[in-house]
């Protein structure tokens, strides 16, 4: 006899919070390629096969992510282009459950198109108003600045932030891990603080556990992207969970970068274990092939139940910045998905 099939709550209507997602890489493919068209610019073929990437966790590697990650952003060059990759971020979140979003955002590489850095921030704040609006997606703004750039860019970049708090709701800084020194961000990560910012670095993920230290010990995160290499130090996984520190597990992101084998290698049993809160992202769907969806359904390929799932998206609502009103709305939520009966029960 065969066994009946298992019965499982649909993933796209559990409430969840989106808290790593990068402006560029959040970009459809679709986007890409009519945006591409309307600009005469022809995309490596790595960017037009609707393949994910894949690469070995070298700085080789790196590179061919990064050369990818650029040629994606030379079609970014209006405030058109700018408010469009915006929306449909939102809108793409909205039908996979998600009712917080915060986009993180370096404004550098627009700047120039738009006439400087505070006019490209506005345009990302302006868009995100008028989407939430429309979407019914709450929406937050985080500003990065770069490792590959000097520290005093960043401090630049913090002021900015400092001058736009509401909206913008955190600090981050990205790009490649084995660049800069991560001490001398700490700067610019205080006065973001001090603006009352939340710090949400990225860390642990090309690294190992002791850059996840230093992020820890300079920058003093709220959240950490990534940060699953914390899971190979029990001692500074334990400082983690203590900490209250979120973590924004990437799971698509961390295979494709060659972190992991597959992204059902990502240990995230081992953290939600030890006690660690977890906002499951999906980094840069237009790279890696997808969104936030997906990283829910591979935590229940690894073998996560519904009320499991169900406590990944609460956890990622609860480490969000999202307004009390918000976070109460889809904790709610949440709370319905899991009580309801399953499908056919």
């Amino acid at each position: 006899m065969t066994p009946a099939p298992e019965r499982r709550r649909d993933l796209a209507t559990l409430p969840k919070a989106h808290l790593h997602l990068h402006f560029t890489g959040s970009m459809r493919p679709t986007t890409l390629r009519e945006l591409a068209a309307e600009r005469g610019i022809r995309l490596p073929r790595s960017l037009s096969d609707d393949v994910a990437l894949q690469v070995e966790p070298t700085r080789r590697g790196w590179f061919r992510f990064q050369r990818q990650y650029d040629a994606a952003r030379t079609v970014v060059d209006s405030e058109t282009a700018m408010r469009r990759i915006v929306d449909e971020a939102a809108r793409d979140d909205a039908a996979e459950g998600s009712g917080r979003l915060e986009l993180q955002v370096d404004p550098t590489s627009y700047a120039p198109f738009v006439g400087g850095l505070t006019p490209a921030i506005e345009i990302v704040l302006d868009q995100a108003e008028r989407s939430e609006r429309e979407t019914g997606v709450s929406i937050g703004i985080v500003i990065a600045a770069s490792r590959t750039r000097h520290p005093l860019d960043a401090r630049t970049l913090a002021r900015l932030a400092a001058r736009h708090a509401g909206r913008v709701v955190g600090f981050g800084l990205s790009n490649d891990e084995r660049r800069g020194v991560t001490g001398e961000f700490a700067a610019a990560f205080r006065i973001a603080r001090e603006a009352g910012l939340l710090s949400v670095p990225h860390g642990g993920e090309l690294l190992g556990p002791e850059h996840v230290q230093e992020v820890v010990e300079h920058l003093h995160p709220d959240r950490i992207g990534h940060g699953v290499r914390a899971a190979e130090d029990p001692e500074l996984l334990r400082r983690i969970v203590d900490a209250g520190i979120g973590l924004e597990v990437c799971p698509a992101s961390n295979a494709s970068l060659g972190v992991v084998e597959s992204a059902t290698d990502v240990p995230l049993r081992r953290l939600v274990e030890a006690g660690a809160r977890i906002a499951l992202g999906a980094d840069d769907p237009l790279l890696f092939g997808s969104r936030l969806l997906e990283q829910y359904e591979t935590a229940r390929r690894m073998g996560f139940e519904d009320a499991e799932l169900a406590a990944l998206a609460a956890s990622s609502i609860e480490v969000s910045s999202a307004p009390e009103p918000v976070r109460e709305r889809l904790l709610g939520g949440v709370r319905d998905w899991l009580a309801a009966p399953a499908p056919g029960a």
